[in-house]
Parts: structure tokens; C-alpha cells; sequence
């Protein structure tokens, strides 16, 4: 059976570039195994988005 370790990522969107620095961030995430399966925006884009990423765990590994 496949396992999966989760992270959780808060993203304020306070700059100009924050929309870069987060799919900057979330690029390295995905070189490392990370894949987004969900982004939360809240009610105001300006206040943040939240990511929610998943990748599988190796078998004979244990979450990190």
C-alpha cells in the first residue's frame, strides 16, 4: 500500500512578487517530490494563499 507524508505552506501576499516567490518555492518543492494537491486563497488575494502538498514515501522510509 502507498504512503504519503503532507505539508502544509502559508504564502502572504504582501509584495509585488510574492505570486513568484511562490511558484518559485513550490518549483524546488517539486524537484524535490513534493506535488500540490490543493491551494486555499483567502477572501482577499492580498492576505495569502495556502498549499497543500503530498508525496509518496519510499517504501522502508519513514516521514520526515
Amino acid at each position: 500500500m502507498k504512503k504519503f507524508e503532507y505539508q502544509i505552506i502559508s504564502y502572504p501576499m504582501d509584495k509585488k512578487t510574492s505570486l513568484i516567490a511562490m511558484q518559485d518555492d513550490l518549483n524546488a518543492r517539486g524537484r524535490e517530490g513534493w506535488e500540490v494537491v490543493s491551494i486555499s486563497s483567502s477572501e482577499f488575494a492580498h492576505l495569502g494563499h495556502t498549499a497543500f502538498l503530498k508525496r509518496e514515501i519510499a517504501e522502508g522510509a519513514g516521514a520526515k
